[in-house]
């Protein structure tokens, strides 16, 4: 990475603390049952992350990634998200649109492409929109997804407006009957900072969310999965993948894009993500290990925070509201946690040897940042 990270690094914590207070949920909106008392936390004891499928922990690196990881990552799959998706060939529909852009305080290249995912005629889509600093040089590569299309990432005329179906959004104008207008140009762009970052040799890169899994209930059959040959009616198999399974795998093939590009260091892309997106990054780092660092904000239940810890959002919470997130065996856990065979220190865990940055606002009780932070930092299984 270049030798200024940690100033980046500083970005991106003042970043996604303007994400996070952006997005608390009020007292109105949680639950009424939700604890919020240290003191009602009841214990619990963690599954071994370093146990292999006969119950040994690994001793070293070697048996980590061989034998431990391996079986950890089955049970978060069984469990959690579903079973990991299969690639797909990856092409450009059309042309790559390349354009030089003024950005104020830096100059750069905007690129745009629709990449269609997989061989057939009708195969799904996405728009990615790609930030590049003028340079010869081959640049690292921040990607995310977003919540309410490219054109709400930055005030940029030229970027594409999504032309599905997005989520009502009271907090930005422009999403008028569940479509984006050129009014909602720029009203998230605060959480994608592309000149700053351009401005120290990084490429920013985004796609929308809801071109591989609509975010509501019933996006199933709108979603990448039929394509795939999944099953998007009907009773589920208990480890079918969801939004969040359907969303990492999306950010898999921006990235086989990404790899081709000659401008771009294919060696240094990092996947970031807020909140359910957050979620989706930790997994994405989980199945895709080309990711060369995992970077989550605020992910909360289902992402950084233990499951077991009766604080702030539950399983019971998450799959009642959100049950189009993780596969269906998952909420069979909600209120018996502690019988999990997994938690998420495990999703944590994924991605080592790489680097994993988690930010959890201190004032976000919803998403119980002292869960992971204190009760997994300090466990004995991740002491030196």
């Amino acid at each position: 990475m270049p030798s200024h990270s940690p100033v980046v690094a500083g970005l991106l914590s003042a970043l996604m603390l303007a994400m996070a207070l952006h997005s608390l949920p009020t007292a109105s909106s949680a639950p009424a049952e939700t604890n919020y008392d240290e003191s009602l936390v009841g214990p619990f004891v963690l599954p071994d992350v370093l146990a292999g499928p006969d119950e040994v922990p690994a001793s070293s690196e070697v048996a980590w990634e061989n034998t431990s990881r391996p079986h950890q990552f089955k049970l978060l799959e069984k469990y959690v998200y579903g079973r990991k998706l299969p690639p797909v060939p990856v092409a450009v529909r059309g042309e790559v649109e390349r354009a030089e852009v003024d950005l104020g305080s830096t100059k750069g290249v905007r690129l745009q492409a629709k990449l269609r995912l997989g061989t057939a005629a009708d195969a799904p889509t996405t728009s990615v929109l790609l930030y590049l600093p003028k340079t010869k040089k081959k640049v690292p590569v921040f990607l995310k997804l977003n919540f309410r299309g490219n054109q709400a990432e930055t005030e940029d005329p030229g970027v594409w407006l999504p032309t599905g179906w997005v989520p009502a959004d009271t907090r930005i104008k422009g999403i008028v009957d569940n479509r984006a207008t050129a009014a909602s140009r720029g009203g998230l762009q605060r959480r994608f900072p592309v000149a700053p970052m351009l401005g120290r040799g990084y490429g920013m890169a985004t796609a929308y969310c809801g071109d591989f899994f609509p975010d509501r209930p019933d996006g199933r059959p709108q979603s990448v999965l039929a394509s795939l040959d999944r099953p998007v009616t009907g009773d589920l198999p208990k480890d079918e993948p969801g939004a969040i399974g359907a969303w990492a795998w999306g950010l898999s093939r921006i990235l086989d894009w990404l790899v081709t590009l000659p401008e771009v260091d294919g060696s240094k892309v990092i996947v970031v993500g807020h909140s359910r997106l957050g979620k989706t990054a930790l997994w994405a780092g989980a199945c895709d290990e080309r990711f060369a660092m995992v970077v989550s904000n605020d992910s909360g239940c289902g992402g950084a925070a233990l499951s077991r810890r009766n604080f702030g959002e539950t399983l019971t919470v998450i799959t009642e509201r959100f049950p189009h997130w993780f596969c269906p065996m998952l909420t069979e856990y909600a209120g018996r946690e502690i019988e999990l065979p997994c938690d998420q220190h495990a999703l944590l865990a994924m991605a080592a040897p790489r680097p994993l940055y988690v930010a959890s606002a201190e004032e976000d009780r919803w998403a119980d940042p002292r869960g992971w932070r204190d009760d997994w930092l300090s466990h004995p299984q991740r002491q030196p």
